[in-house]
């Protein structure tokens, strides 16, 4: 398949699986997929997942945030590789992962890289801003707060005068 082809595919999974809700389009995008995830844990071989699975996935974020957005910032592709840089925005109106809603906006980045093989999703390597989301949805403390606590405002400002 050509450069073009690949980005298409990408293309059809942001705009019409996630931003139009058509969750059936992953039954046609994505094949025998292994993807590479931080919650992949230690196992650097990924994990696989089916077009049910990925299906899931999205359900369950558009339950937790159903205004759901994304916009796609920039699309790079050589060969069979695809990488997407997207903001992920929506309104936490919704229970996700167990966290009731909060009425919180969020604008998170997301980078992947897909790997296109026959027409169809066979690996992604996904990296999405969850320290950001987190913070966002005041989970855990601003990175200022972070620092603050760890006292290491004052050691980044030894570190720069030498």
């Amino acid at each position: 398949m050509s450069v073009e082809q690949n980005k298409k595919i990408v293309r059809r999974f942001i705009d019409e699986m996630w931003n139009q809700r058509k969750l059936q389009v992953a039954d046609e995008l994505f094949g025998d997929c292994v993807t590479h995830q931080l919650r992949s844990g230690e196992d650097s071989t990924g994990v696989p997942r089916s077009p049910d699975s990925v299906k899931r996935e999205a359900a369950a974020w558009l339950t937790g945030f159903p205004d759901l957005e994304f916009v796609l910032e920039q699309m790079i592709a050589a060969g069979d590789r695809v990488m997407s840089y997207c903001t992920m925005r929506g309104t936490h109106s919704g229970a996700w992962m167990g966290i009731g809603p909060t009425g919180r906006k969020v604008s998170i980045p997301i980078i992947t890289i897909h790997r296109i093989k026959d027409g169809k999703i066979a690996e992604d390597w996904v990296l999405v801003g969850s320290l950001i989301l987190f913070q966002q949805l005041s989970l855990v403390p601003q990175t200022q707060e972070i620092f603050g606590a760890a006292k290491l405002k004052d050691f980044s400002q030894k570190a720069i005068k030498g």
